[in-house]
């Protein structure tokens, strides 16, 4: 009768190794395979880290729609025309150049422009809701933000600038350089406004009467007429720039220059992080 062989080892099998936790064919936490979070996940946020064509492109077809461009155009070409009469009946005077390019590209047209272009950058797709389908992208909130802030600066040193820049030229041709000073102004107070209102678009629905308020009022009459508020003045910051450009006296600044860049850089900074941040705030219901 042949013996019981069920719980006999086997004579001729071959011993394998005895894994033990020390040995490194040992499986280890690693190596194992995780398992799958259940629910839906909220979409990773990828893409460009700064600059997002698709959002550039997007922003400047409806910043540059039939009524805003109507808006932009006609504040440069009232600059145009105007010192084309002065020209005519005056002639070239320093005098007369520098006061009108900042009485009213600096103080006025500049501002104006940046709460057009600033608030249009951003402002319309949260009050009709269509932010929400941008923010459902994989694309990171800052990066909008910071795509947006481009073209915002974008457009408002193209019709603020380059204007001044023609102004000056027309209205006192190269002497004492007072076209480029105020042309490189209009240029940097263009970045600053257009942080401002960016950040004023994402904050509140009421951002063009705010932004209108505070170019109008604060900018254009206190800004240039009450000397204490004067420090707290982007025109008086980007004025103390042309002060350095210009030649003759002619064009003059309440604030340093070391003092101006460094508020214009604070100033920007500031906007632009807080515009994001408020951004980032924006729930979905498919990120909760």
């Amino acid at each position: 009768m042949p013996a019981n062989t069920a719980g006999a080892a086997d004579p001729t099998a071959v011993p394998g190794p005895t894994l033990s936790p020390s040995s490194p064919s040992y499986p280890s936490a690693s190596t194992t395979r995780p398992y799958a979070p259940l629910g839906p996940r909220p979409p990773l946020r990828t893409g460009p880290a700064f600059f997002h064509p698709t959002v550039a492109r997007l922003t400047y077809r409806g910043l540059l729609g039939r009524r805003r461009a109507l808006l932009l155009f006609a504040l440069p070409m009232l600059l145009l025309i105007i010192v084309a009469a002065v020209r005519a009946l005056t002639g070239a005077d320093d005098g007369t150049a520098a006061g009108l390019l900042q009485g009213f590209a600096l103080s006025a047209m500049v501002p104006l422009v940046g709460v057009i272009a600033g608030t249009g950058a951003i402002g319309p797709e949260i009050d009709d809701g269509a932010i929400v389908y941008l923010l459902a992208k994989p694309v990171k909130r800052g990066t909008i933000i910071a795509t947006k802030l481009l073209v915002a600066i974008g457009v408002t040193v193209g019709f603020c600038a380059v204007p001044t820049l023609l102004a000056g030229y027309i209205l006192d041709g190269s002497s004492q350089h007072l076209a480029v000073a105020f042309a490189v102004a209009a240029a940097v107070a263009s970045v600053a406004y257009s942080a401002i209102f960016l950040m004023l678009g994402v904050i509140t629905r009421h951002a063009v009467v705010v932004g209108l308020v505070y170019a109008l009022l604060w900018e254009s009459v206190i800004g240039n007429y009450v000397p204490g508020a004067r420090t707290l003045s982007v025109q008086q910051w980007s004025l103390a720039i042309a002060q350095k450009i210009a030649d003759g006296g002619q064009v003059s600044s309440d604030v340093g220059l070391t003092t101006s860049v460094v508020l214009l850089l604070v100033v920007t900074g500031a906007a632009t992080w807080f515009a994001g941040h408020k951004l980032r705030s924006l729930k979905l219901a498919g990120d909760e």
